[in-house]
């Protein structure tokens, strides 16, 4: 299976930095610093943090963005803090020597204020003037080509949340009343098991896997599930055997993107562990690391030891890249032991 990380974008200047930075992130950054893994002129990766307030160990955070940056096999790295001059200074001057403890060299540390930047590491008036240096993104070629590759800069963070948020009105009304529906079915799957199904899982199991395949193929065809199926399917992901049948079905595609999202939007809160989970699988291995975070953000908050949110969550904050699961599924998950097949004994 190809990796599915993003479009490496090329740089050749700081204003080109500034440019890329919004889509790697997928969200323009405020009151941020930035840490961008370069390997030669391209960018590879880049991760984000919130400015600390004073209480706030700085330290230690530049150092897990400095091992984020590391794992990535990144050549060098630049800093890029966003936001006024008092905030955005020490969190630039404690990234930058954190990655500099790590052998990694540091190309450059800026700083981003409204429309203009300045450069720590410049001291030419020429270059990098005491007023900094305006820029304007929508007319940097680094933009055009990241637009050209698909990629999206959404305006803020809170747009990125609102995209995974739940509906509300009468479309949560009718996802509420499909979900009564839902459990109703599943109750009659259940009196119809056969005697031998201990607890109907077998009976469960086969509903589910033809509910995944059938979500599947609709969204290949460009359909959307209406209410009941997104209930059903929510339903029956809640059988473990289920969820792992449409985790190993799903990967960085737009398609499972759409689809995960989707049901994590409609299902009700005590049903969305497994889509917030799957979307959070499908967009961390589309290199859409903070789609991830925010999907893992909200399923957490309503199921906080759901463990394949919690593994999830621990890979992306230390920043395991997306192509250490190149061959998933036959290779398995990093972390993920799973049970081998038992081989069957032929009868003499």
């Amino acid at each position: 299976m190809a990796s599915t990380d993003r479009p490496q974008l090329a740089v050749r200047s700081p204003a080109d930095l500034i440019a890329a930075v919004p889509y790697l992130l997928g969200f323009h950054p405020a009151d941020s610093v930035v840490a961008v893994a370069m390997l030669g002129r391209q960018i590879i990766f880049a991760a984000r943090a919130d400015l600390p307030d004073p209480s706030t160990d700085l330290v230690e955070r530049a150092r897990h963005l400095a091992g984020v940056i590391r794992r990535q096999g990144a050549e060098a790295a630049t800093v890029v803090g966003y936001g006024p001059s008092d905030r955005v200074t020490p969190a630039v001057d404690a990234v930058r020597a954190a990655l500099s403890a790590g052998g990694m060299e540091v190309l450059d540390a800026l700083r981003v204020t409204g429309d203009r930047w300045w450069s720590y590491l410049c001291t030419e008036p020429d270059c990098c003037p005491p007023e900094g240096r305006h820029y304007d993104p929508a007319a940097n070629p680094v933009t055009a080509a990241a637009v050209f590759a698909g990629q999206v800069a959404l305006p803020d963070r809170a747009a990125l949340v609102a995209q995974v948020a739940p509906v509300d009105g009468p479309a949560r009304d009718a996802a509420r009343a499909a979900t009564a529906r839902a459990r109703l079915r599943l109750t009659e799957v259940l009196k119809q098991a056969a005697e031998s199904d201990l607890l109907g899982s077998r009976a469960v199991g086969t509903a589910g896997l033809e509910a995944v395949r059938e979500a599947q193929r609709r969204q290949r065809r460009g359909e959307r599930l209406d209410d009941d199926e997104v209930a059903w399917l929510s339903l029956l992901m809640t059988h473990l055997p289920v969820r792992d049948h449409a985790w190993e079905r799903t990967d960085g595609r737009d398609r499972d993107i759409a689809l995960w999202t989707d049901v994590l939007r409609r299902a009700e809160p005590e049903l969305v562990a497994a889509p917030g989970a799957l979307l959070a699988f499908a967009a961390w291995r589309a290199g859409q690391g903070a789609l991830a975070a925010v999907a893992l953000e909200r399923t957490l908050s309503l199921h906080p030891h759901y463990s394949l949110a919690v593994l999830l969550d621990d890979m992306l904050r230390r920043g395991v890249p997306p192509s250490e699961l190149d061959g998933w599924p036959s290779e398995g998950m990093p972390g993920v032991i799973r049970p081998r097949k038992r081989r069957r004994r032929r009868r003499r």
